[in-house]
């Protein structure tokens, strides 16, 4: 496996200035935050360290060189935005294709997202919704020999996202669905194991379950407030029983993760991504969440 960092962390930072630091820190690759130039929709959002709206050949010759000279890889060009939002639907797709083509450019081979969902509608009618906007964005990929990675975070923290949430692919249950409604080689998980702590469901037994989707890995972790839990239930917003957390300070069991990771045969790219908040304070701060992530993790990848 390939340890390396999500840069939406460091937003603000040029692309080389991200490049140096990973280089810097010892990590392999970079999952490169595309987010179009413009105002963050949310946390995390809007941070865009290639400009794949404005990329050509020279830039994206120019871009490689440098992680050349650097030793540093694109594990992936990463864009989640809400791609079935009614509101917002046709653009977020326009976008999440110019970021394909982008990563056809650069050589890289894979962009992970997120499928989206209408969060106003049940399962069953995003289900629909899924197949009619998705074969088409996905047989544009093959097009272009670029694979989808889909994250499974559900997108559902607080009050913005309620009641549905705004990723429908939270569950091996519906990931099943999906992959049978659209299957395809090109399409795939982005798999973070945090987010099956929170919703209690068991993230080894989906490894093995779903081994050949897996394309890309978040090493995130959550800590759930078991007396936030008792006191709010599981119908509460999320955030009210659980904080995200970096690697080691959450209750991951990243032995069994990483083991059943390694027993079925993944040897990709696994980003840290930090969105810890109480490493937030400052930028020394952040790097230091990202050297304290990358030494715990080292426990268990070399």
């Amino acid at each position: 496996m390939k340890l390396g960092l999500l840069t939406a962390i460091l937003d603000g930072w040029s692309f080389e200035e991200v490049i140096d630091e990973v280089s810097k820190q010892g990590l392999s690759c970079v999952e490169v935050a595309c987010w179009p130039v413009e105002k963050s929709e949310r946390r995390y959002g809007g941070v865009h360290h290639i400009d794949v709206e404005h990329l050509d050949e020279a830039k994206a010759k120019e871009i490689k060189d440098y992680c050349s000279k650097r030793k540093v890889e694109i594990s992936a060009l990463g864009y989640y935005p809400n791609t079935l939002d009614p509101l917002r639907r046709e653009q977020n797709i326009a976008h999440l294709k110019k970021v394909i083509v982008a990563a056809e450019m650069l050589g890289v081979g894979l962009v992970t997202t997120f499928i989206g969902r209408d969060q106003t509608k049940s399962v069953e009618e995003n289900l629909k919704l899924v197949q009619s906007h998705w074969p088409a964005i996905i047989h544009f990929a093959e097009e272009h020999h670029v694979k989808i990675a889909i994250e499974n975070c559900p997108m559902l923290f607080g009050q913005d996202q309620w009641p549905g949430g705004q990723n429908l692919m939270y569950s091996p249950a519906i990931w099943k669905q999906v992959f049978e409604m659209i299957p395809s080689d090109h399409f795939g998980l982005n798999f973070d194991p945090s987010h099956f702590v929170w919703q209690q469901m068991d993230y080894v037994k989906a490894v093995r379950d779903f081994k050949d989707k897996i394309f890309h890995v978040h090493f995130k972790d959550i800590k759930l407030k078991k007396e936030k839990l008792a006191e709010y239930g599981v119908l509460a917003y999320p955030l009210s029983y659980m904080d995200p957390k970096i690697p080691g300070l959450g209750d991951v069991n990243w032995g069994d993760f990483v083991s059943e990771l390694t027993q079925v045969g993944y040897e990709g790219y696994a980003c840290l991504e930090i969105e810890d908040y109480a490493f937030e304070g400052s930028k020394e701060r952040i790097l230091d969440s990202i050297r304290q992530a990358k030494r715990y993790m080292e426990l268990f990848v070399s």
